[in-house]
């Protein structure tokens, strides 16, 4: 965008908001016409008088009068109109200035006279900024310049300096270029302002022109005013243009500190281009430059995004040979990609080391901590941990806090942390809506929704209401039991507040809807959804398709899937999931090899729930060891058949009395990892029962056994849970 078309763009505005009505300026104006100056020869001998009242009126902040008091002279001068204005702009109620009238009366002097000299722009021009019309105040200045007169660099500064203090970039750029056009070259001070604000701002063309512009002046050499600029860049992926502009800076001398070269790697470490970014980290070692830990927490930070956790800790292993001491953000950033990676080991020892060096965690080091423990499925361990950080008292934020809600809500003490949440409040912490939406989500957990819809009025909310996130959270609950009442309630609660149903409250309506059997209103839905251009998202037809096969309504499910297959977000292996299953079900083999085909011409491949249906559906009939053969087809693609196929497989080969099949198998489930869970065992104990199986003793020993030993593992499982 060019800058001069900034300038162009508000004095057109502004002419536009403050045109006037030739009509009624005589009236407001009351400027006498020159042909009745040139009929009246009477002098005055009110003239000092009429002036002091003028000066009185506008001086009190009445404009309307002072121009009655002003026409009565019969010969208003320039001087006059600039003691009425000057009066006017520094009266007492001076934030009450009616805008549009006193650029009328400027507008009245341009055409009628007298014409405005040099002091009427400088009064106007200092009273607007003054009052702070920074707009009209430019504008007077542009107009100034048009006039012949030049405004003063110190007007024009302060005008800059208030739009960097309100943060309008835009109209500090206008300012900016109208200054060039002048010649008058800011301070340097609040250049580094106005470059490190565009920066920020993101951007990075006009904080770059700016820095151009001055440098073709010979100021501003200094790596404090062009950092910006760099940081700037490499944030919007235009690490090359700042690469140059390094370059080109150090050939006119320019020295770079070490936040110049960490610009760069973080821009050339964002963009994935790791080359070029050990190669500015080299380079800013040869230059003097020794990286800092902000320059290593960068490349850290960016390759564990990309999965990279041996190479982050590479580089780890490199500042402490440096002798740059990691702080806690680096070792933060490294724990958190090693909880997602479930390298446990490494995460005990990075621990030890942050102990060891008496580095204190803070609010991100216990969030990475509890949120890996949850992935793993230790809530009450997550919990144990946050209940003493937060009784030792311990710094942290509401995140933290959020987390230990969820804690909480998922061990069913939602009371509890209602609780907390009033002490976290009396701490001076200010709950968010994920604070408010994560209890709500607990109390409906426990089925205690008509407490959770109270709830909502006791909340201070964010944005003074609930959330469609807080209404989902209700409806869902109350759709998956089926409460039609509390559904009506969030609904009309919802009309109430003005949130619209978005695709996820429709998904909640629709399982409802199929659930109770109202199928016809399931499509409805759907086509409005459609209609109004909420798009369903694959979770919602999946719940539809899972529904209709249920209800045994497979042709209509079809139907449904051909329709709506190619609109880019739908199907995917789990809708087939459900059609194959359905189909397997109902015997309809061509229905399967269709949806099969099908599912490959789309490339997506059959994971444990395809073959989990195809197995069930052998053994079904009976072909237990063409199932054995799909499931060795499995292990062959990769995939770890769950215990549900293997129980299935076990419950055909008791029917059947293969009684050292099921010992085969059940050694196949050790060798997979896979261990026999409640259905396994109740399986085994059936077998077990049969009088007859006392004609195989072996195999009735083994049988004993597998039950014996799953059920001491299970009892040492539930002496640790305890």
């Amino acid at each position: 965008m060019r800058l001069s078309l900034l300038t162009s763009h508000h004095f057109h505005r502004f002419r536009k908001t403050l045109c006037f009505s030739m009509v009624n300026f005589s009236y407001l104006c009351a400027l006498p016409a020159l042909d009745s100056i040139e009929e009246t020869n009477t002098h005055d001998p009110n003239h000092l008088q009429l002036q002091h009242t003028m000066q009185n009126d506008a001086a009190s902040g009445n404009l309307r009068k002072a121009l009655c008091a002003l026409n009565s002279i019969r010969y208003p001068s320039v001087n006059d109109y600039n003691a009425l204005l000057y009066h006017y702009l520094k009266s007492s109620s001076r934030h009450l200035i009616v805008l549009d009238e006193l650029v009328q009366v400027y507008f009245g002097m341009k055409r009628l006279g007298p014409y405005p000299n040099a002091s009427t722009f400088n009064i106007l021009l200092d009273g607007m900024t003054s009052t702070g019309n920074l707009r009209a105040a430019f504008f007077f200045a542009e107009e100034m310049w048009r006039s012949g007169f030049l405004p003063s660099f110190t007007s024009l500064l302060k005008i800059l300096k208030k739009w960097l203090g309100l943060g309008s970039l835009v109209d500090s750029m206008s300012v900016f270029e109208f200054m060039l056009r002048l010649e008058y070259f800011p301070t340097e001070p609040t250049l580094n302002l106005l470059i490190s604000m565009l920066s920020k701002a993101g951007m990075a063309r006009e904080a770059h022109f700016v820095f151009r512009v001055l440098l073709g002046k010979g100021c501003l050499k200094c790596a404090h005013s062009y950092n910006p600029i760099l940081w700037a860049l490499c944030k919007c992926g235009q690490s090359y243009t700042a690469l140059a502009l390094l370059y080109s800076l150090k050939k006119m001398g320019a020295v770079h500190n070490a936040a110049s070269y960490t610009a760069l790697v973080y821009g050339f470490s964002r963009e994935g281009l790791w080359e070029e970014a050990f190669c500015m980290l080299d380079e800013m070692e040869i230059d003097g430059c020794k990286p800092n830990v902000i320059t290593y927490t960068v490349i850290v930070k960016f390759l564990c995004d990309e999965g990279r956790i041996g190479d982050a800790l590479d580089i780890l292993g490199k500042m402490g040979k440096e002798g740059c001491d990691p702080d806690i953000v680096t070792y933060n950033v490294i724990l958190r990609e090693l909880f997602h990676q479930d390298r446990y080991v490494e995460i005990g020892e990075l621990l030890q080391v942050i102990d060891q060096k008496e580095i204190s965690p803070d609010s991100f080091t216990y969030a990475a901590l509890t949120g890996g423990l949850l992935k793993r499925g230790q809530v009450r361990v997550a919990n144990k941990l946050l209940l003493y950080v937060i009784s030792a008292g311990c710094t942290v934020d509401v995140a933290v806090y959020n987390i230990y809600f969820h804690c909480l809500c998922r061990e069913n003490q939602s009371g509890e942390a209602l609780s907390l949440l009033q002490s976290m409040v009396e701490k001076g912490l200010v709950p968010t809506n994920v604070s408010y939406n994560t209890i709500l989500n607990g109390f409906c957990r426990e089925n205690h929704i008509d407490e959770a819809l109270q709830l909502f009025d006791h909340f201070e909310w964010a944005n003074n209401s609930p959330d469609v996130v807080s209404f989902n959270t209700i409806l869902s609950a109350a759709c998956k039991q089926g409460n039609s009442s509390m559904i009506r309630r969030v609904l009309y609660r919802m009309e109430y507040e003005g949130v619209k149903l978005n695709a996820v409250s429709s998904t909640c309506l629709i399982q409802y809807f199929c659930t109770i059997g109202k199928i016809s209103e399931c499509l409805e839905l759907l086509e409005s959804m459609i209609r109004n251009g909420l798009n369903p998202t694959v979770v919602t037809f999946n719940i539809l398709l899972d529904k209709l096969c249920k209800n045994g309504l497979l042709g209509t499910a079809h139907r449904i899937f051909r329709e709506f297959r190619n609109t880019g977000y739908f199907p995917n292996t789990t809708s087939y999931n459900i059609l194959i299953h359905a189909s397997i079900r109902e015997g309809n083999d061509s229905l399967v090899e269709q949806l099969l085909r099908d599912m490959y011409s789309r490339r997506l491949k059959p994971d444990a729930v395809t073959y989990g249906s195809f197995i069930k559906g052998l053994c079904k009939e009976g072909k237990i060891s063409v199932a054995i053969q799909l499931r060795d087809q499995m292990l062959e693609n990769g995939l770890t058949p769950t215990v549900t196929i293997y129980n299935t497989i076990l419950a055909a080969m008791f029917q059947r009395g293969k009684f050292w099949d099921i010992v085969s198998l059940l050694k196949d489930m050790t060798m997979d990892g896979c261990e026999p869970n409640a259905v396994s065992i109740e399986i085994l104990k059936q077998a077990m029962s049969k009088c007859w199986m006392k004609r195989f003793p072996e195999v009735s020993k083994q049988l004993e056994f597998v039950i014996c030993g799953n059920c001491e593992k299970e009892t040492q499982t539930g002496g640790i849970t305890s």
